[in-house]
């Protein structure tokens, strides 16, 4: 691990002072160190350690990330039912400690993750543990003390993107396909303005990805987000939502601005506010809704929910219940929002709506 953290230097340093073509390669070399560094072969020191062995439960998982006592296990003991020890120095949680927040029937696991320190995606102190458990998210609250609102959280995105976790974005919007022959044919939608054709052979070949086919669909693709391709695997684009804590510690024109910032939400453990905010926006940041399922001459059961994705359709909802529900589906009758009238009756591809009301008539076989 010394050794890979010594050749990352290296390449930096010579990144500071090297041209582009040559850049494009050496952030190519970096990324694939960092992978190495993040993922050691069998044998390797530095484990993922007892307590980071959580399997993942219930319809979503949210990581809490932050600096050490910021108050990630706080806010976990006042939203769930589990206790993460509680202390206002640094370190005091070193295992990953889960618990479950229930939203209007749906069970979402919490993972309140060791604090994150500076140098974490350089395998320091328990930070490449942390790092891991965080890509398995549905969603990262990256928790910021917002009296060190610009070091603190600068510094996480930095340790993040470095270990392949991007943060509120989208997968670039580049094809590439590897062959068996045929060499490597790279094309571009529309001139780009940061690639090309040099660029991108150059950084394929020091992969060894010989013979291929490259679509480049968005103009203002970077070497970076091409990297991101050719490494998929390594990569993770997960949305986070920056939730800044002890709000009563800073001015209130200060906590104006914070609060109209993108993708943020502030509170204060301590005074209990703004808490329940943080949760409902986080059920909102994971795109969930809640269906309600009914039998034949009962009345569904309003609280026990079945957790889906926003935008489902009805094949969704079988798939979800069971995998073959769908090969005996004959209808569907739908009550709620998604319905033009009530009932309504549906096909496989109906859209549902946050708490409709679903039942599923199946034309069973002999």
């Amino acid at each position: 691990m010394v050794n890979i953290t010594e050749k990352i230097k290296e390449i930096e340093d010579e990144m500071k002072r090297t041209q582009k073509y040559h850049l494009g390669l050496l952030k190519g070399k970096l990324a694939r160190l960092r992978a190495q560094l993040l993922e050691p072969g069998p044998g390797a020191g530095g484990g993922g350690g007892s307590g980071f062995d959580v399997s993942k439960s219930g319809d979503a998982r949210i990581s809490l990330v932050g600096f050490p006592s910021v108050g990630k296990s706080t806010f976990l003991s006042k939203v769930t039912k589990t206790r993460s020890e509680v202390a206002s120095y640094a370190f005091t949680t070193l295992t990953a400690i889960p618990g479950v927040l229930e939203y209007g029937g749906a069970e979402i696991q919490l993972l309140d993750l060791p604090g994150i320190i500076e140098g974490a995606a350089e395998g320091k102190g328990r930070g490449r543990q942390v790092i891991s458990a965080a890509k398995t998210s549905d969603l990262i609250l990256m928790i910021l003390d917002a009296t060190k609102k610009a070091e603190q959280r600068a510094l996480l995105e930095a340790e993040l993107e470095a270990v392949g976790i991007r943060l509120n974005r989208e997968p670039p919007n580049i094809y590439l396909k590897a062959k068996k022959a045929g060499g490597m044919k790279i094309t571009f939608q529309t001139p780009p303005k940061y690639l090309d054709e040099k660029m991108l052979y150059n950084i394929l070949r020091d992969y060894k990805i010989l013979n291929c086919e490259v679509l480049v669909r968005d103009e203002f693709a970077t070497v970076d987000d091409f990297i991101d391709v050719i490494m998929k695997d390594h990569r993770k684009y997960i949305k986070c939502l920056y939730v800044y804590n002890k709000i009563d510690s800073v001015s209130l024109d200060f906590l104006d601005s914070l609060a109209r910032e993108p993708q943020t939400v502030v509170m204060s453990c301590e005074l209990d506010l703004g808490i329940q905010d943080v949760v409902d926006r986080c059920w909102k940041e994971l795109n969930l809704i809640r269906l309600y399922t009914k039998r034949k001459g009962i009345d569904p059961n309003f609280s026990e929910a079945l957790i889906v994705r926003n935008n489902s359709s009805v094949e969704d909802v079988c798939d979800r219940i069971h995998r073959s529900m769908k090969d005996t589906f004959k209808y569907a009758l739908v009550w709620g929002a998604s319905a033009r009238h009530i009932p309504q009756r549906v096909g496989l591809s109906h859209v549902v709506a946050d708490e409709d009301v679903v039942y599923i008539v199946s034309a069973w076989r002999a």
